[in-house]
């Protein structure tokens, strides 16, 4: 007997191990329930490890699919792990029982004294539980043969509560037996299917791409097996191609996914197979259409495929796959005869008339003009609708169903379905309209287009496409207008790729200067945008002027996006600038025109600055739902996750929780290092040092902000309002006591800051500042600074900011030993995290009340929170080098720093620093 073959499928389990033994420690009993590759033997081998760890005696029965058939088999094998000194005490006959039973040459069940059987198994079971508890496990129970499954329901009534039971079963396919075996009141736990971001660490601990998690998520519906099989199958995909091929927006579901998708959907009774197989092929199935389609018992049907987990039925009847890989293999599966009678039933009933051309189109497999003709206008009904996904598949379906004799039409169609493609973000139908134009006789014009939106749709992942780049640049020689959109893009490639915002600038200025000598106004408003976003990061003065002329230039439309519009940069402009209120108001113009053009990039951009508009604004709940519409968008669209995990690690840290956000912002820095995205890069890492800083991870964040630093000079980013990780870093280097470089780092920034006039940077800067002066014993004057900067803050409407001033000044009034004042600074803080609903903030708060013990034994002086992290490590008996390696400082930092806590506290050694530990004397 051999158990599954599944993976390391314990990711994100571990609340769900710790139920289980919950439950047997409790009930005695455990039943684990799940769809098949859910994480159930795993669960299992956990729940084992635990028992084995405390020593107690295991009895581990896992049948394989086979033995169903075989009557005893697992019976047989259970006993066989029986050792033999327990067998031996058995009385004859039942002995003989069990030896009659693993005799491999006897027939099965003849013979056999089936009573002494059972009773030789409950005997096994008492002898085992006699000298302490024993653990029964049975996995893959639905694969027990029923006379073993008989026998242990006899065993199982009869046995002492020293024998605890677990039994996991598929919720898929026949009767279950785990009930009649445990009892109707045993606790049933389901195991439930992984989120995006335990997906995306399954993938890492497997060395597969992160940045892909969304997309697997999708189609494994959280499936382990099916996850890692999804992912190994793109993993083989992409090795078999030489460029783009870790692009691929449709996952291949071949090969080993192919058969874990196979397993899951021969669960579905016979009868339901062609009800399924309609499902998976209509856009929005519903039972109604179903019905209509030829299934007039589509409800019963589905029933059955819902309690095998492979559909969800909506109440008011819309069916969803539970993976999306499922319907792409039951479609695959099917042969084409059988597929085009699907398509022609369902192109009579839907109600949809662009779905009916579709399938129409499907259902026949021959060139016809008239019907590539409606195919056509029904791709450009998608593209008024914003449906640019469907409108590339409908197009590249034109192209098929048009007839030889009309190459001039078929082209047309290619390159048409290529752009839809590149707006829609669908790297996989753009490569593939664009291989069918390069493959014609297509003029530069088409095979430029072509090209651009092949790079248009690979989102932030443009660091593999210098190939095409190449034959774009070569293709469009001589149309100032080709060369002003290549130069465009390669402008873009240079920022987010390459981190370089000189060259991306100089590029822009080619392309601007090309598109006016083309009369291509809306690309000129391009270039200049571009110009002045650079400009912005490297500090340009003209940078407004040149926004402002993009402004003046028509707005853009297909195909360079929203996101590159000159509209969208002066919201980014005005949300660096902390003019919050007029960001909104033009997020909230443009997001219903973004939504309405198709281009999921160009939803996910807005949807991402609400997110930090509304964050910056105090109001917490608004952002994080802008911030998880975000996400969701990106795992639909198949967008790169990398932007959309900074997003969310960025709420969590604001609205949500310190650790949350950790995850997302780890996956983040992951994704965006796989994409080679320097931009978001960055991002993440500030996004992860800012935790580090609120959590007190000083060492953490000071390395993690450091590495911000460096990536923000290798990208030449000189105004400090685009990203302002400069304050955060001083203070982890404060927190660190490192005030020298904390003071030099904020003293370069605000020469900068004062130049560009970014007054917000100053307050930023000047909250750290103060923090610094308290660390060199300038408490006064850094009170007044707080202080200060608290209320401007306030003015500026950024009431968390003012609110992280006030706790900051709450600890500098703390050490001062002023209880009260840092008692209202506190209290106020507390009050403006709590209306913001910033729930992380609010705890840290809440936590960072005054130590009572200390209040009662005031010492001479206060010490720094890195003094009295060290003292507490050195009072309880740390050496000096233990206490270095412990807080990442050198020996002779600790040596230096404990010097100043024994005259701080006044104190000669280690054992009056103990003692000065006992009374309370520290505070912080």
């Amino acid at each position: 007997m051999a158990a599954t073959g599944n993976a390391d499928t314990t990711v994100g389990h571990g609340e769900l191990i710790e139920a289980v033994d919950r439950a047997l420690t409790t009930h005695g009993r455990a039943v684990l329930t799940g769809p098949a590759g859910a994480g159930k033997t795993e669960v299992v081998r956990a729940v084992v490890a635990a028992a084995e760890g405390r020593r107690e005696s295991v009895l581990h029965l896992a049948p394989d699919p086979s033995d169903q058939w075989i009557p005893e088999a697992s019976a047989a094998a259970l006993l066989a792990s029986v050792p033999q000194a327990v067998l031996d005490r058995l009385a004859g006959p039942r002995r003989a029982a069990i030896a009659l039973l693993r005799r491999e040459t006897d027939e099965p069940g003849a013979g056999r004294d089936h009573v002494a059987l059972r009773l030789a198994v409950v005997e096994v079971l008492r002898t085992l539980a006699a000298p302490g508890p024993v653990l029964l496990v049975l996995d893959n129970a639905q694969w027990l043969d029923d006379e073993s499954t008989d026998l242990l329901r006899f065993a199982l009534r009869l046995t002492p509560p020293g024998v605890r039971v677990l039994v996991a079963e598929c919720v898929q396919g026949g009767a279950p037996v785990a009930v009649p075996l445990c009892g109707p009141d045993t606790p049933a736990i389901r195991v439930p299917p992984l989120g995006a971001e335990q997906v995306a660490e399954l993938l890492c601990r497997h060395g597969l791409p992160a940045r892909l998690a969304g997309r697997i998520h999708q189609a494994s519906g959280g499936n382990p097996r099916l996850a890692l099989a999804l992912g190994h199958s793109l993993a083989e995909a992409a090795g078999s191609r030489d460029q783009g091929a870790h692009h691929a927006d449709t996952l291949p579901v071949s090969g080993q996914a192919r058969e874990v998708a196979r397993r899951l959907l021969a669960e579905a009774p016979a009868r339901a197979r062609r009800t399924l197989l309609l499902a998976a092929l209509a856009s929005r199935p519903t039972t109604a259409l179903l019905r209509r389609a030829g299934r007039p018992d589509a409800e019963a049907e589905l029933a059955e495929a819902e309690r095998a987990a492979l559909v969800t039925v909506a109440e008011d009847g819309a069916v969803r796959f539970t993976a999306g890989a499922l319907p792409r293999a039951l479609a695959a599966d099917a042969g084409w005869p059988e597929r085009a009678a699907a398509h022609a039933a369902l192109a009579t009933a839907v109600d949809d008339p662009v779905q009916a051309v579709r399938h129409r189109a499907l259902a026949v497999d021959a060139p016809d003009a008239r019907l590539a003709a409606e195919i056509t206008a029904a791709a450009a009904s998608c593209r008024h609708r914003g449906q640019r996904a469907l409108a590339a598949e409908l197009g590249l379906l034109a192209a098929e169903r048009t007839p030889a004799d009309l190459p001039r039409d078929e082209l047309a169609r290619l390159v048409c379905a290529a752009e839809d493609a590149g707006w829609a973000g669908r790297a996989d139908l753009a490569r593939r309209a664009t291989r069918a134009v390069l493959a014609r006789d297509a003029s530069p014009a088409d095979r430029v287009r072509a090209r651009l939106a092949v790079i248009d749709a690979a989102g932030q992942a443009l660091a593999d496409l210098d190939e095409t780049f190449a034959y774009a640049v070569a293709d469009a020689a001589g149309d100032p207008s080709l060369r002003a959109a290549v130069q465009l893009r390669i402008a873009w490639k240079h920022n987010l790729s390459d981190g370089d915002p000189v060259r991306s600038r100089d590029a822009a200025a080619e392309a601007g200067a090309l598109a006016a000598l083309g009369g291509d106004q809306v690309a000129e408003a391009m270039a200049l945008t571009v110009r002045a976003r650079m400009g912005r990061i490297l500090g340009d003065h003209d940078a407004e002027d040149i926004l402002a002329e993009a402004l003046a230039l028509p707005a853009p439309e297909v195909p360079l996006g929203m996101r590159n519009a000159p509209q969208y940069l002066a919201v980014r402009h005005a949300l660096f600038d902390d003019r919050l209120d007029d960001a909104r108001d033009r997020l909230l113009v443009l997001l219903p025109a973004v939504q309405r053009t198709g281009s999921a990039e160009d939803v996910f951009e807005v949807l991402r600055s609400l997110s930090e508009v509304e964050l910056r604004r105090g109001h917490c709940a608004a952002g994080a739902a802008h911030a998880r519409r975000a996400l969701e968008l990106t795992i639909e669209a198949g967008l790169s996750p990398g932007p959309a995990w900074y997003v969310a690690a960025m709420a969590e840290a604001t609205a949500g929780s310190f650790a949350r956000a950790v995850g997302y912002a780890r996956r983040g820095i992951q994704a965006s290092e796989e994409e080679q995205d320097q931009v978001f890069l960055s991002r993440g890492l500030y996004a992860l040092g800012t935790v580090e800083l609120a959590t007190g991870e000083a060492a953490k964040a000071v390395a993690t902000l450091r590495r911000v630093a460096e990536l923000e000079e290798a990208q030449q980013v000189v105004d400090p309002s685009v990203l302002r990780w400069h304050g955060e870093l001083a203070e982890a280097l404060v927190a660190a006591d490192a005030p020298e470089e904390a003071a030099a780092l904020l003293e370069s920034t605000r020469t900068v800051a004062d130049a560009l006039g970014r007054t917000g940077v100053i307050t930023v800067l000047d909250r750290a500042r103060g923090l610094c002066l308290a660390a060199q014993g300038e408490a006064e004057a850094a009170v007044t600074l707080l202080e200060a900067t608290a209320r401007r803050f306030g003015a500026l409407g950024l009431p968390l900011e003012r609110a992280r001033t006030l706790l900051a000044l709450a600890r500098v009034e703390r050490r001062r030993r002023r209880r009260a004042p840092a008692r209202a600074a506190l209290g106020e803080a507390a009050e403006l995290f709590d209306r913001a609903g910033a729930k992380p903030w609010l705890d840290l708060a809440r936590e960072a009340g005054p130590d009572p013990a200390a209040a009662r034994h005031p010492g001479p002086a206060a010490l720094t929170e890195a003094e009295t992290r060290l003292a507490l490590l050195v009072g309880q008996g740390a050496s000096n080098q233990e206490a270095a390696a412990k807080l990442f400082l050198s020996v002779k930092t600790v040596e230096a720093r404990l010097t100043r806590i024994y005259q701080k506290l006044d104190v000669r050694s280690r054992a009056q620093l103990a003692t000065a530990l006992r009374t309370g004397r520290l505070s912080s």
